[in-house]
């Protein structure tokens, strides 16, 4: 008796959440203060370049204020303009927005709670992917970059033929790595040149067992022309490590990149590319908007004998917050413990141009710790930037 009363009061729930998700647009179209949720750029570029915001932010916050016939505004990036000032076509196309937070709703000490998951629209949760993105030639273009790991900046220097570059691998977490790397694009071939930054790796003393130390050497990657979801190619070390810089980096007491057993043999150790070692890699991927992203993808590769899957989104929305959310997980190496980084990247932090071009959080890697537990092994503070518009 008790189990069919509990499957009724979760059935009515359930029909309470769709009744109100089936009827949540025409709700919403009565109010007249809210913000609008920044799921649909080219709405939000033609708002901006009817007022002549130049450039303008796909991502930017605009407030409507309807509440006063004589006195309608809309205010972007806290700037106010008469809403008069937007073209009629535009101004219908606002006022019928469904993607409205109610700025005028009640707010009580549940709110904290519930606000959020309120706001969601299935509709926006998941779209289709931009023609940029499933593009095999034109993928690599991206106006991101990432201080720490991350997929590459990339820059066009004519459509298909262009440049990238980025610092650690499209995998790793902060200070993790001393990687960083230049790449020349033309017609899905992606050929480069990586090198190393010490100092990514030298500032933190303790728990780098897990680290990768690069020397120098090159890649050559190529994009399967069905689209852009498969790439392999081949990596290759082409300088040695100096003796003396590579005790330094496997020595237990300099840089933490060794932790030994009681009977003084090796139990993690930090792992160095150099000397000739090559590799071929590949990476699986399928493009994805989710939460309105402008650029996303989930994804699962093999990179110098290391299993990876994963998922990354570049300017998601819910609930008026832009954010990059990525999670990278290697759940295999023959040579390091397993490994899972997080990268929160919160944006609309600083004021002007920085409003839409600069985002920071909180880079965080949970693996095994020197003592055999399992725990945080890297918590620092990473960045993006964003140099142009959103494709």
């Amino acid at each position: 008796m008790k189990a069919s009363k509990l499957f009724v009061v979760l059935l009515f729930i359930v029909f309470n959440l769709g009744f109100n998700s089936i009827f949540a647009q025409d709700e919403e179209e009565q109010i007249r203060y809210y913000q609008m949720e920044p799921l649909d750029d080219s709405l939000f570029i033609k708002i901006q370049e009817a007022l002549f915001i130049d450039p303008p932010d796909p991502k930017a916050e605009i407030v409507v204020d309807l509440r006063d016939a004589n006195n309608q505004t809309i205010s972007i990036k806290s700037v106010l303009y008469p809403f008069l000032a937007v073209p009629p076509e535009l101004r219908a196309r606002v006022i019928t927005y469904p993607f409205k937070l109610n700025l005028e709703e009640d707010i009580n000490y549940g709110s904290v709670f519930t606000r959020v998951f309120q706001k969601i629209r299935i509709s926006k949760v998941a779209q289709p992917p931009t023609k940029m993105q499933i593009s095999p030639t034109l993928g690599y273009i991206n106006p991101f970059f990432q201080l720490q790991g991350g997929e590459r900046l990339g820059l066009s220097l004519k459509k298909d033929v262009g440049l990238s570059m980025g610092v650690g691998t499209p995998y790793s977490g902060a200070l993790e790595t001393n990687m960083m790397e230049v790449n020349f694009h033309i017609l899905g071939v992606r050929a480069g040149i990586f090198s190393h930054i010490d100092a990514m790796i030298e500032a933190i003393k303790t728990q780098n067992h897990n680290n990768l130390i690069f020397s120098e050497g090159f890649q050559i990657n190529y994009v399967v022309p069905f689209g852009n979801f498969f790439e392999f190619g081949y990596f290759k070390a082409t300088a040695k490590i100096g003796e003396g810089k590579r005790d330094a980096y496997l020595h237990p007491t300099n840089y933490g990149n060794t932790v030994l057993n009681p009977d003084s043999t090796i139990k993690y150790q930090a792992r160095i590319i150099d000397n000739e070692q090559s590799y071929l890699n590949w990476e699986l991927r399928y493009p994805v908007s989710i939460l309105g992203s402008t650029r996303g993808r989930v994804y699962v590769s093999q990179f110098l004998d290391e299993w990876h899957f994963g998922f990354a989104l570049r300017e998601a929305s819910l609930a008026g917050s832009t954010f990059d959310l990525s999670f990278d997980g290697m759940p295999k190496s023959k040579y390091r413990q397993p490994q899972y980084n997080i990268n929160l990247l919160v944006q609309k932090v600083m004021e002007g141009w920085g409003f839409s071009a600069f985002s920071i959080g909180p880079s965080a890697s949970l693996s095994r710790l020197d003592n055999g537990s399992f725990g945080f092994t890297k918590i620092f503070v990473n960045m993006r930037f964003k140099i142009g518009t959103s494709l």
